[in-house]
């Protein structure tokens, strides 16, 4: 009986390095061998090209210059990949050793990391949105992020919600950030105006919307990169805590 899924999936974090498919027909021997690393690595290849939304198991298997059906001997389906490529952008990210007197500065710094990671690859983060980490690489990083944390004096159940909260904003933010930046790259791109676009709309409002016009160098003033420090400080200001640490 062939192995499920989650057998397959399973069996990958023991089994040690992927065996490579053995490629058949009159050009196998001058191809390179399938195996989940070359996989992965293309799918990020495509991505960086073509953006997150560009990648199918499809696509993938014709870059690959093979058939969908031989990728599956390594990968069990889209959401099998999506699981492999966080994982290898998480297994880049360093992580410090828990400091009570420095936790807060630990926690912005790994979420930044984890930000710029993602920044890497349009739209990459979708990979990560909805989904719960099995991968051994993303769970390193969750484990981190909970271990610094939790040596900041914070009790465990508000520690573990606000490790999820923390990643899904990254996850968002990188998201709007890939969005954003595809849509400049159209020829449409009048749908990501200026600030002084904003400005200027803002001013043109009626008086209905006193507060949005009064304020309206306050809503548009920041790079993207201040409102995602502001936001994961705010956050992080945010936790209750129960222990001594500063």
């Amino acid at each position: 009986m062939s192995p499920t899924p989650q057998e397959r999936r399973a069996a990958r974090h023991q089994a040690g390095p992927d065996k490579p498919a053995v490629r058949r027909g009159p050009s196998g021997g001058r191809k390179k061998p399938i195996t989940v690393d070359a996989i992965v690595s293309t799918a990020f290849a495509i991505i960086e090209a073509e953006g997150y939304e560009a990648l199918t198991m499809r696509r993938l298997a014709v870059a690959l210059e093979t058939g969908p059906s031989s990728l599956y001997a390594h990968v069990v389906n889209k959401e099998d990949l999506d699981e492999l490529l966080i994982g290898r952008l998480c297994a880049e990210i360093e992580l410090p050793e828990p400091d009570p007197s420095r936790w807060r500065e630990q926690l912005v710094g790994v979420c930044t990391r984890l930000r710029d990671q993602y920044l890497r690859y349009p739209g990459i983060s979708r990979a990560a949105l909805a989904a719960a980490p099995s991968n051994l690489d993303t769970l390193r990083v969750s484990e981190g992020l909970l271990a610094i944390v939790l040596a900041g004096g914070v009790e465990p159940q508000v520690a573990a919600w606000a490790v999820d909260s923390l990643t899904l904003y990254v996850n968002a933010h990188t998201l709007e950030v890939s969005v954003a930046n595809s849509r400049l790259r159209r020829a449409d791109d009048g749908w990501v105006v200026s600030r002084d676009d904003m400005l200027r709309r803002f001013a043109a409002l009626p008086e209905t919307f006193p507060h949005t016009r009064r304020y309206a160098a306050q809503l548009t003033a920041g790079t993207t990169a201040d409102r995602f420090h502001f936001t994961i400080n705010l956050m992080i200001d945010g936790l209750p805590r129960t222990g001594q640490a500063t």
